[in-house]
């Protein structure tokens, strides 16, 4: 293609830029042949002319398409050159923070200045196995690839890293030499790297300082060889150290430092085991102060000295050389500061013998000190004649003390090294190598002097060696694809080597300099300027005459030649040497025993004829042959056995390259980086490549990139290879710029591009006419969509303007309407005001007239009234008149006749006549009135009668009455006293009645208060509850939904059914407490009517009547009141509704015996006492009636006055149980919704009544013994008494008795009343005792009552099925308790129980052996046991699950059921079989209680396995077969190990075939353990099986055709890191893999519960090593790949969901995996597309999705790459997440285990034994 079709129009250039060195610019004008200058546009969108030199027509570099910006590999650029590789390394370094990056087969490393996280154990793991260009770019990559060339081709390798100082090189060389240690051995044998790793603090001690451009420069060179055994196990390590740079011991730079090991021991000075040192702070020495300052920011020397130290314990430095090590170090400081005095002449000086360094330094070394301070200052000479001594000038006598500190200083670097190699050496034989070459890089400063010119020396031959390395390689390559071989011009550095090395080259020129006696730096430079002045890499600076320059590959350096003299002779004076030979200290002495005696430099070329003369020391000739080795020359040897080492194995390369000068974390200067590719041979590489084919492409990759510029008809084709060839022969005329190889296209550098170009404009045509077509399609419908608008636009505006016409006519002829009506209305409203006004005035005007007229009338009616009452008034006046004087005239008249009347009255009253008619009348009413009095007064005699006999019957009466009041009187004076006592204790009991009642009312105050509280409590709660009764509502609603019917419906009624028990058990517990009270109660009683019995006097008779009483009294009552208590709980029960109620009646039953035995016990004692009375009876002749009657009328009373107070008991308890009962009903009626609370009431109401009960009874009964007491005794010391006063009361009156016997008697009575009272107060003490205990009982009652009343109100509060759970939760907590009281005496029986298997066993042994030695014939008992087996089978008509075998053919059995056994063999068969054998032959073992048997049997059982899991320790199937065998085996012995927890599931002939005598939990412990290891050995071989299909299949496989593109990916998968054939696999491959895996452990019997975990492991290790590739491999993040893993992921889920392993959670497993396509998916611009990748990508890591934005790369370039804004937007939402600092996923890691108890329903005697086994021994038992 010519110029003028690559530079048009939009094409991207490079130019030149003074600044960036290189930068962008877009062509805005085509370029045509002869043009001047091409005009361009810069990226600031300035114009610029870019001249062109017509002449050279150099043009400037193009620049690659954006598609392949940000490449792993240079080489796949389809430009090479200098700007294309500085812009690729600058945009994966700063956008995408990748620091390695391949070029060809150098890998190369950028230096970040920050810790990143790649580096981990995992990361390793990733790289392991995986070919080079597979993976992303890494250190471990290359490591990799040198392992496995080694192990492939048996061949040694190296891998050289270089770089300047500060670009990471030791860092690199440490990661290397990890990756080698980890992949190399078992974690054992790593040891090595960890004592290589140890050396490294010691190295960096000794060997590292601080220079202007790395605070930690390598000053010197090293090459470790790692040692591999055949088994390619790292097995040990040698290290070689090249120029150690030695001047710095003596000199330093402005800002730069000496050793690092100067600086720790002046910081740790002050330590006591250093106070002999005699140093101080480092400024104080000369040594360590040139460069300034002394310390390095962030760096503790004292802490690094401690690291240090730590490190040479670890090597095996003993404490003693250590000491030495750091005096020699302390020593070399004195020496610098020694004060050298100069003499007046100048040609002599001295050193003073008070110098206290120079005391320092002898009496550190052990050296003499005068001999020291005479030859620092002077030098033997000799000659062929004499030897004589000479003084040194100053300047002499300071280079001589330098030689001499540089050389101590040096011996000590190679004695450390040698101990360091000594540490690291193995006497295993060493079958190959891996060498890696930490070397300093190609350096260039503003002094250049003898070090520098060595290493730029030592990299012009390792960039020979990297040139013809690579030379080789594409020449390997071209030959292998067939392609014609050209020469390729690449730069050959020979001449500059030869200029160096060769004979009369600059070393050479420099060591004949050394040999002149007066050689001078000034006279070597002359020499080389007459001698290489004509060479073509060999310049004299034009201004300077002691300088040269050297044209090396990376740049031209100029040297200063002062001090090369110096610097390559290495003076040390022989004389020194031998002082510090004859040191003290052996190991001071030591350090110079090998090294042989200098000459002097004067008289190097004559010195070896003074040694001949002197024959008595013949050694020293040899040594000074030896010791003319210079440094150069000593450099140049040492180089070229590197190189032939490097030669004789394959080299691998890390570039190391350092950013930036400032050290800061991922900052790109452009200008260092090309100055470092430049040195480094990157260039060089990217330039040979470049000249030939750099762009490779295999047929199928070329095919399906671009297939796009292929006809039709040419894909129809089937041959790949020759549609490749049709399409670029059609596309690229010119045939020199691709070649066809056998398996790959090669391409000239640009060709890639302009197919790139090519594609993208088919893609542009393609899109400009879907584009042409869609947007055409859109117009379209846009115009159809507002065509449609349109018209229903017109249709509604014609619409509304009808409708607004029709609401104009309507509103008119509204209007006219409303109008008429209301002109209408306007004149019917005047007319009505008119007509109103008429109305109005007419009225008014009527009602005038009328009023008048009404007036009118009013006037005439009240003129008539007046004038009707003037005329009555005047009438009645004039009758009233007349009346009153006609009335006055009637008086007077009749007067008058009455006084005629009376007269004539008078007259006629004095006749006799008259008279006699009255007197007739008077005499009958006399008679009549005689008669009643006569009858009256008989009446009245009558009645005097009757009253005088009723007074006299009155009278007797009376009398009789006073009598019988006397006699009664008489009769009860004397019980007044016991009747006052009885009425007040009655008054006490009334007054404790009533404070009880008292009590009452306060205890009803304060249940009425703390009922408030409560419902205030009850208030506040119920809000709570409301809330957790809705989240415990949603929760039991999400449960049920999840939860399957049956399991639900049991669940109900196991709770209905437990609320029921809980029920049952709280009446039952109620009435025990009832039952308590009252059985406590009666044996009080009895216990009362006991101690009354033995109380009573042995010599008193006891009236025949007591017991009768007693017993009427006393046993009645007691029934009664039990009866009474029984019927009011019965009834309090009824009625409160607790119909459940029902009494344990095992405990009520007991309880009876007992107070039945206790009354029988009664009866005998009182049967007792009657025979003991009968006794007495006899003794006692005379006994007064009196006493009888007294005695009798005594305990009469008292057994009267028991049952009064047992009547008042009983009416006090009707009281209480009245009192008890109303509370109870109160309680009842306050709550009579609530049952539980009623049961409460009752509940705390009996408790109550029973203590109150109890204490009343308690009470009387003591008052009533008090009483007793005290009668008795009064009427035994009054009986007492009149004994001894008179002889009548003795038994025998007609005896004489002494005083003195009686005086004995009543002594002896009062002892007996002591000891009965002694007796008294123990029983009452163990009564109180008793009492005590009862209280304390009553409390733990009372405390377990306030339990449960706090549990019940706690009840009360919740929900009704709160309430049930609640009360479940109670007594599963109660019952929990019990059973871990019970677990605890199960534990200690169990204890005792294997205690006393013990001794058993041991009893059984030593019967054994007692048995065995009473044998007589081993035979005989073998036969005798034979023949008692055969018994026992013949009794054993069934067979009953055992196995019987001889001892000698267990060996047998393992051999044909274990290790010689094929899973295939018993395919057909019960599964499982062999465990279901092995446990019926360690049951018979069992059976006959052979212990030897089942250890011998199981312990050979174990080892049998595992001896065939390590012979098949790759085979899935068996290890799957002895898995479920195992678990098998596992399962029966817990099955049938008696344990009542494991056999739930057993039938009952399964339970007949438990074990009987051992308890093989241990061994179960065993097996368990074995069954882990066979699970971690199957998914082991699982994983080895998939997971070289995981990364070809998940993620490599297009299972969708055609989706995926591929992009030019350099030397990926080439030929020397690619295995020989096609190693890819598809999907389906995987899944064929589980099926098989399923299948097998399926057929085999293995538990349902492990299959599932296998596959949730295996699951996760196939999201572990796609993960984890995913994000080490930049070529598959994209979105095609998202969309083809998605798809392959779907498929391993419907995978799952048909095996029914959804429960298994390797589903789960595979979350971010998927979560992983998702984001490669999602769109990836916006902050809301930011969110929504947080939200949704929670599985991944903050690491992990940033890693993954950085990896994305579009395959086509209209895809559009992450910004780097949006990753931080990305990296500031996740801020908050507390994510591990972990990458990658830990593919090695395995869950725990679990093996669930799965029992079998096969019995033992069903298992029949297959022929297939050869087990005819074995013999059914």
């Amino acid at each position: 293609m010519s110029a003028a079709q690559l530079y048009t129009k939009y094409t991207r250039v490079w130019i030149p830029d003074p600044d960036e060195v290189w930068r962008s610019a877009e062509i805005i004008k085509d370029y045509k042949e002869g043009d001047k200058s091409l005009h361009l546009k810069l990226e600031d969108e300035t114009l610029y002319e870019y001249p062109i030199d017509l002449q050279g027509n150099e043009l400037p570099f193009l620049r690659n398409p954006d598609i392949l910006v940000g490449e792993n590999d240079l080489t796949a650029l389809s430009y090479l050159h200098e700007p294309a590789v500085l812009h690729n390394l600058k945009v994966r370094f700063l956008e995408s923070n990748h620091i390695y990056t391949y070029c060809g087969i150098v890998l190369v490393a950028i230096n970040p200045y920050e810790q990143l996280p790649i580096y981990e154990q995992d990361v390793i793991y990733a790289y392991s196995g995986q070919n080079m260009g597979d993976m992303d770019p890494h250190i471990f990559a290359v490591a990799e690839e040198a392992y496995k060339q080694m192990a492939r081709d048996e061949k040694n390798q190296s891998i050289i890293v270089s770089g300047e100082s500060g670009a990471g090189k030791t860092v690199s060389a440490k990661y290397a030499m990890r990756f080698f240690a980890t992949v190399g051995g078992s974690a054992s044998e790593t040891n090595i790297e960890a004592k290589v790793l140890a050396s490294s603090p010691i190295m960096e001690a000794i060997g590292n300082a601080k220079t202007t451009r790395n605070d930690n420069s390598s000053r010197f060179g090293k090459y470790i060889q790692i040692g591999f055994d055949k088994r390619y196990h790292i097995i040990g390590a040698n290290m070689r150290t090249y120029l150690l740079e030695k001047s710095r011991v003596v000199f330093q730079a402005e800002d730069e430092r000496n050793y690092h090991i100067f600086y720790q021991l002046c910081a740790s000075a002050s330590l006591p085991e250093f106070k002999e040192l005699g140093l101080t702070c480092a400024e104080d020495f000369f040594y360590t102060s040139q460069g300034g300052d002394t310390s390095i920011e962030g760096v503790d020397d004292a802490d690094d000295f401690e690291k240090t130290r730590h490190a040479f314990t670890l090597l095996g430095v003993k404490e003693s050389h250590q000491t030495t090590i750091f005096r020699i170090i302390a020593a070399i400081l004195h020496l610098g500061n020694l004060e050298i005095q100069g003499e007046r002449d100048g040609d002599a000086c001295s050193v003073s013998s008070e110098d206290e360094h120079l005391n320092n330094f002898c009496g550190l070394l052990g050296v003499e000190h005068s001999q020291m301070q005479h030859w620092l200052c002077h030098r033997k000479l000799i000659t062929t004649a004499e030897t004589y001594v000479k003084n040194m000038s100053v300047q002499q006598v300071v280079n001589a003390r330098n030689a001499l500190a540089k050389h101590i200083y040096a011996q000590l670097f190679n004695w450390i090294v040698q101990h360091i190699n000594k540490a690291l050496h193995t006497t295993v034989k060493q079958h190959s190598f891996i060498g890696v070459l930490d070397i300093y890089g190609f350096e260039t400063f503003e002094v250049n002097s003898f070090e520098q010119f060595c290493i730029n020396y030592a990299n012009e031959k390792l960039q020979q060696q990297f040139n013809s390395h690579v030379f080789k390689l594409e020449q390997e390559e071209y030959m292998k694809e067939g392609i014609p071989w050209t020469l390729i011009d690449f730069y050959d550095n020979q001449p500059c080597i030869d200029l160096i090395e060769a004979k009369l080259g600059i070393l050479d020129l420099l060591d004949e300099e050394c040999k002149v006696p007066k050689g001078t730096d000034q006279n070597w430079a002359q020499k080389l300027y007459d001698r290489h002045a004509s060479s073509q890499h060999f310049q004299k600076p034009r201004m300077s005459n002691t300088s040269f320059i050297v044209l090396h590959f990376a740049d031209k350096v100029e040297y200063q030649s002062e001090g090369f003299l110096e610097k390559n002779r290495d003076t040390v004076y022989e004389e020194q040497i031998n002082i510090l030979k004859a040191s003290k200290y052996q190991m001071v002495a030591d350090l110079f025993q090998d090294e042989k005696d200098a000459a002097p430099t004067t008289s190097v070329g004559k010195g070896t004829s003074k040694i001949s003369v002197r024959s008595a020391r013949p050694v020293i000739k040899a040594a000074n042959k030896e010791h003319k080795k210079t440094v150069g020359h000593q450099f140049r040897n040492s180089l070229h056995l590197l190189m032939e080492t490097l030669n004789a194995t394959t080299p691998h390369y890390v570039r190391c390259i350092k950013p930036n000068d400032e050290k800061l974390p991922f900052k790109f200067d452009p200008k260092r980086a090309v100055q470092q590719l430049r040195a480094c041979g990157v260039l060089e590489t990217i330039r040979i490549s470049a000249a030939g084919f750099p762009s490779r492409w295999s047929y199928h990759d070329f095919f399906n990139r671009y297939r796009v510029l292929m006809k039709k008809r040419d894909l129809s084709k089937n041959d790949k290879k020759q549609i490749c060839q049709t399409l670029l022969e059609d596309l690229i005329k010119d045939p020199d710029k691709f070649q066809f190889g056998r398996t790959k296209i090669f391409f000239r550098a640009g060709q890639v591009a302009y197919l790139e170009k090519l594609r993208a404009d088919k893609f542009r045509a393609a899109t400009i006419m879907i584009q042409k077509t869609v947007r055409g399609w859109l117009q379209r419908v846009k115009y159809k969509r507002l065509r449609r608008a349109a018209i229903v636009v017109q249709r509604y505006t014609r619409g509304h303007l009808a409708r607004r016409l029709a609401e104009h006519l309507r509103r008119t002829r509204a209007a006219i309407i409303f109008q008429k009506q209301y002109r209408m209305l306007r004149i019917l409203r005047a007319f009505q005001r008119v007509r109103n006004a008429t109305v109005t005035i007419q009225a008014f005007a009527r009602g005038m007239f009328v009023r008048r007229i009404y007036r009118k009338i009013l006037a005439e009616h009240k003129a008539i009234i007046l004038q009707k009452y003037a005329r009555g008034w005047l009438a009645r006046t004039r009758f009233r008149r007349v009346r009153g004087a006609t009335i006055v005239l009637q008086c007077y008249y009749r007067r008058m006749k009455a006084r005629q009347e009376l007269k004539a009255l008078k007259i006629e009253a004095r006749s006799a006549q008259h008279l006699k008619k009255l007197n007739i009348g008077m005499e009958n009413k006399v008679v009549q009135l005689q008669r009643k009095i006569d009858e009256q007064n008989k009446e009245y005699k009558l009645l005097n009668e009757q009253l005088s006999t009723l007074a006299s019957a009155h009278s007797s009466e009376v009398e009789k009455l006073k009598k019988e009041l006397v006699q009664y009187q008489q009769g009860h004076r004397g019980d007044g006293n016991q009747l006052v006592s009885l009425q007040e204790e009655m008054e006490h009991l009334r007054l404790e009645l009533e404070k009880a009642l008292g009590e009452r009312k306060v205890v009803e105050d304060s249940y009425v208060k703390e009922k408030d509280l409560l419902r205030k409590r009850i208030s506040d709660l119920e809000e709570e509850n409301a809330l957790l009764k809705q989240e415990k509502e949603e929760l039991n609603s999400r449960i049920l939904c999840q939860s399957q019917d049956e399991f639900a419906r049991n669940t109900v009624e196991e709770n209905i059914q437990m609320k029921k028990e809980l029920e049952e058990e709280r009446s039952r517990y109620q009435n025990l407490v009832k039952e308590y009270s009252r059985l406590e109660q009666r044996y009080d009683n009895l216990r009362d009517e006991m101690t009354i019995i033995k109380q009573a006097p042995g010599h008193r008779r006891n009236p025949s009547n007591q017991s009768s009483l007693e017993s009427d009294s006393n046993y009645p009552s007691i029934s009664t009141s039990e009866i009474g208590d029984t019927e009011d709980v019965i009834q309090q029960v009824e009625e409160v509704g607790m119909e459940k109620a029902a009494m344990d009646m095992t405990l009520f039953l007991k309880l009876q015996k007992r107070v039945r035995e206790l009354e029988q016990e009664r009866k005998k004692l009182q049967t007792h006492l009657e025979r003991k009375e009968q006794e007495s009876k006899k003794s006692q002749v005379i006994e007064t009636k009196t006493e009888v009657t007294s005695d009798h009328e005594d305990f009469a009373y008292n057994s009267l006055k028991r049952q009064e107070l047992e009547s008042e008991n009983k009416k006090l308890k009707n009281e209480l149980n009245e009192l008890r009962k109303a509370i109870a009903d109160r309680a009842t009626q306050n709550n009579s919704s609530n049952d539980i609370q009623d049961g409460y009431n009752l509940l705390l109401n009996q408790l109550k009544s029973a203590n109150e009960e109890l204490e009343v009874r308690k009470e009387e009964v003591l008052i009533l013994r008090t009483q007793i007491m005290k009668a008795a005794q009064q009427k035994e010391t009054g009986k007492n008494m009149e004994n001894i006063t008179t002889d009548a009361s003795w038994p025998n009156s007609d005896k004489h008795i002494d005083q003195e016997d009686a005086i004995e008697a009543y002594q002896g009575m009062c002892e007996t009343n002591r000891l009965l009272e002694a007796q008294l107060q123990d029983q009452r003490r163990e009564h109180e005792e008793e009492v005590e205990a009862l209280k304390n009982e009553v409390d733990a009652m009372k405390e377990e009552l306030e339990k449960q009343q706090q549990a019940f109100l706690q009840t009360l509060q919740l929900s009704p099925e709160a309430q049930v759970e609640f009360g479940l939760q109670q007594e599963i907590t109660r019952l929990t308790n019990e059973n871990l009281d019970l677990k605890e005496v199960l534990e200690k029986l169990e204890k005792n129980e294997k205690k006393l298997k013990k001794q058993l066993k041991i009893y059984m042994k030593k019967v054994q052996d007692f048995e065995a030695s009473q044998a007589t014939v081993p035979a005989e008992r073998r036969q005798h046991e034979r023949n008692m087996q055969v018994a026992v089978q013949r009794k054993e008509k069934d067979f009953q699950g055992m196995l019987e075998y001889y001892k000698e053919d267990e060996p047998l059995l393992i051999r044909n059921l274990i290790t010689d056994l094929k899973p295939q063999t018993v395919s057909a068969t019960v599964p499982c079989l062999p465990a279901y054998i092995l446990y019926m032959c360690i049951r018979h073992a069992d059976y006959i209680n052979d212990d030897q048997k089942v250890h011998s049997l199981l312990t050979s059982t174990i080892n049998g396995i595992k001896k065939v899991l390590k012979k098949h320790n790759d085979d899935f199937q068996m290890t799957s077969f002895w898995l479920a065998n195992t678990c098998r085996l596992l399962h029966c012995l817990k099955q049938y190990s008696g344990d009542a927890g494991f056999m739930t599931q057993n039938t009952p002939k399964q339970n007949e075939h438990c074990l009987k005598n051992f308890d093989l939990t241990e061994y179960r412990q065993v097996l368990s353990h074995l069954s882990i290891q066979i699970y971690q050995q199957l998914i082991k071989i699982a994983e080895g099986i998939l997971q070289p299909m995981i990364v070809s299949a998940v993620l490599e496989n297009e299972s969708i055709q055609g989706l995926s593109g591929v992009k030019p990916m350099g030397y990926r998968n080439r030929s020397s890191s690619m295995a020989d054939g096609d190693s890819s696999y598809s999907l389906d491959a995987i899944i064929r893999q589980l099926n098989m895996f399923h299948s097998v452990m399926c057929d085999q019997g293995l538990d349902p519960e492990i299959v599932q975990q296998v596959f949730k492991q295996l699951f996760y290790m196939i999201n572990a090593v796609a993960l984890n590739n995913l994000l080490l491999r930049k070529d598959v993040c994209s979105w095609s790949t998202g969309m083809q893993l998605r798809f392959n992921i779907s498929q391993l889920e419907e995978w799952l969901r048909g095996k029914n392993l959804q429960q298994s959670g390797a589903a789960q497993m595979l979350e971010p995996l998927i979560q992983a396509a998702q984001l490669l998916q999602l769109k990836k611009k916006t902050s809301e597309d930011a969110e929504a990748i947080c939200s949704l990508c929670t599985s991944l890591t903050t690491q992990q999705i940033v890693k993954i934005l950085n990896l994305y790369t579009p395959v086509n370039e209209f895809e559009e790459r992450v910004t780097v804004a949006f990753i931080r937007d990305i990296q500031t939402h996740l801020q908050e997440r507390n994510d591990p600092p972990q990458l990658l996923l830990d593919f090695k890691h395995m869950f725990p285990v679990l093996f669930p108890f799965n029992p079998s329903s096969i019995t033992m005697d069903s298992i029949h034994l297959p022929a297939s086994l050869h087990l005819e021994f074995l013999n059914k038992v």
